[in-house]
């Protein structure tokens, strides 16, 4: 098995840019998700499960260290330009400041914004896009912070700083879903893996396992089970399209991709290898 694909993603939500190599560290991907939007509405840091208009814009890093945001009719505009946070607003026709990390001990910049309904239970079919007949993933397998929290305190991402695909999983999702686009920007995947055999998808296997890859040392933690995102249009090319989700959900038990913390840093580029060492 080996790195087919790196991703990585600037700002949360924000379809993200493929690379040869990538720095990984204690949050995932260095640089990953060091910059979000704040609903200005309805309060917190929200992402694409929310706004999902986010997944029209696309996010870059800049050779200084810094970002730019990437818009539908090309425009690439510094994360620090003085009038970000008007365009992005006037894109998604909705309110946001974009905000970089905070401190972990910044409680109340990562304390959930409100919610839309009062039912939690209609909540989360919303966030998650679950139809009537359909489970929510079950919550007691994600950390307990992330329940009052937007994200992990100190971080941008969901719930774990990797997430884990194979090329094995997006072949499945095309031959079941042959009048789908099955893009891999609707996933979001750290890394995409070739080579993992034949099984649809591998990865769920993994799950509790560690593995090497480059310079670094990763551990598979749970299946990844998907929400709304994975329905949101991207661009033309891509339209919304809830038929994804309704596959993931009733055959594949909600999941696809797999999540993993990184417990080694180092470099990895496309072409290592990835051996499960455990």
């Amino acid at each position: 098995m080996h790195v087919g694909q790196l991703w990585t993603y600037p700002v949360k939500s924000m379809i993200g840019t493929p690379v040869d190599t990538v720095e990984l560290g204690p949050l995932g991907v260095v640089g990953d998700r060091f910059w979000a939007v704040r609903d200005l509405r309805r309060g917190g840091i929200r992402g694409a499960k929310k706004i999902g208009g986010l997944m029209r814009l696309a996010a870059r890093a800049t050779p200084r260290g810094s970002a730019e945001v990437v818009f539908p009719d090309g425009r690439a505009v510094s994360v620090e330009s003085p009038d970000i946070d008007a365009w992005i607003s006037a894109e998604l026709g909705h309110p946001v400041r974009l905000e970089p990390l905070a401190p972990a001990d910044d409680a109340e910049h990562y304390r959930r914004g409100a919610p839309d309904s009062d039912d939690i239970v209609e909540e989360l079919r919303s966030i998650f896009g679950r139809e009537g007949d359909e489970p929510l993933p079950d919550l007691s397998q994600f950390p307990e912070t992330i329940i009052e929290n937007e994200s992990p305190p100190g971080t941008y991402y969901d719930v774990y700083p990797l997430h884990v695909m194979t090329t094995n999983a997006l072949a499945s999702l095309r031959a079941a879903l042959p009048g789908a686009v099955v893009d891999v920007r609707r996933f979001r995947p750290s890394l995409v893996i070739d080579g993992a055999g034949d099984e649809a998808h591998p990865e769920f296997a993994w799950a509790g396992r560690r593995a090497r890859l480059g310079g670094a040392e990763i551990e598979f933690t749970i299946p990844c089970p998907r929400c709304v995102m994975v329905t949101r249009e991207i661009d033309d090319s891509v339209p919304q399209d809830r038929s994804v989700l309704r596959h993931v959900v009733r055959e594949l038990d909600q999941n696809v991709g797999v999540y993993a913390n990184v417990t080694q840093s180092g470099a990895v580029a496309v072409g290592d290898e990835l051996e499960l060492i455990d």
